[in-house]
């Protein structure tokens, strides 16, 4: 069994609470904060209006209120946009990160822990912390959200050894998940061309949330015709936002160009061929299409 755990210190945690706390995040949302209870966490994001991605994150259940596990990069942003939301709702949306901490490890470590179950986004309880089986994909594994403090006792009694935070992005991104520099995805593409359907972060069946107009209209008239995907560098260097080619016919374009690579690709266009090599203006290059993704 693999016993290394990640700290992911990239990461932050806000808490949603107050009164109006669940139907405030309801309303925003792509996925039904219905889901999220004592024993359930969710993925979702934050779209523009127009269903262009914000941000995404997971959603815990944490006493009265909700932690929201996102990028460290994006947390003041999507705090101050909550905040913008927030108008006359009774909420409190506070940044607890320099209290707690995520700590992700294996999905074969996490089922051997007394009480899990084999479904995606089952939460239990380890001396009161949540620990959550991935809500996106179980082979990203658990992640146990906790107070800096109580940290390593937990991780000594769970025999869990600290390891390379670049291994866990290496994981990610080997799953065609993105691991990190959400950031350059702002507003360069639709929430379900991140292929949020497939990674349980869109809920089809809730009523309105902001960008769910464009949303449901893409799914619905099936005009889904780009998706984000992995890139794997065979030769040279990638620039953000370059166009990407495939036998001389533009058929994407590179949107995270560092050490994990992503391009939003035409994946039905007639010159996509998922098996030949793609360049842009200083790199050659193949995609590779996650097993998770039927296309």
């Amino acid at each position: 069994m693999n016993n290394s755990v990640y700290i992911l210190k990239d990461r932050a945690i806000l808490y949603v609470n107050g009164q109006d706390a669940k139907d405030f995040l309801q309303n925003l949302i792509s996925n039904d904060i219905n889901k999220v209870t004592d024993n359930s966490s969710c993925f979702a994001s934050l779209l523009t209006p127009q269903g262009k991605f914000l941000y995404e994150f997971i959603i815990i259940k944490h006493k009265s209120g909700f932690f929201i596990d996102c990028e460290k990069s994006q947390s003041e942003e999507i705090l101050k946009q909550l905040n913008l939301y927030k108008i006359r709702s009774k909420v409190e949306i506070l940044n607890l990160s320099n209290e707690f901490v995520v700590a992700s490890f294996s999905y074969e470590k996490y089922l051997s822990i007394d009480n899990s179950k084999d479904i995606l986004g089952f939460t239990i309880r380890y001396r009161e912390d949540p620990i959550v089986l991935d809500p996106r994909n179980k082979h990203l594994g658990a992640r146990l959200i906790i107070n800096l403090e109580k940290l390593y006792l937990s991780l000594k009694k769970l025999e869990l050894k600290d390891d390379k935070i670049e291994d866990y992005y290496y994981q990610s991104y080997k799953l065609g998940i993105v691991p990190k520099n959400l950031n350059k995805l702002k507003n360069k593409l639709f929430g379900i061309e991140c292929n949020f359907e497939e990674l349980n972060g869109i809920d089809f069946k809730k009523g309105c949330y902001v960008g769910q107009e464009n949303t449901a209209r893409i799914k619905l008239k099936n005009k889904l015709s780009k998706r984000l995907l992995p890139v794997e560098i065979i030769e040279g260097k990638l620039d953000e936002d370059e166009t990407v080619y495939c036998n001389d016919v533009e058929i994407g374009k590179i949107l995270i160009n560092e050490e994990y690579p992503f391009a939003l690709i035409k994946f039905l266009n007639e010159n996509f061929n998922k098996d030949l090599t793609l360049k842009s203006k200083n790199g050659l290059f193949k995609i590779f299409i996650p097993e998770w993704l039927n296309i």
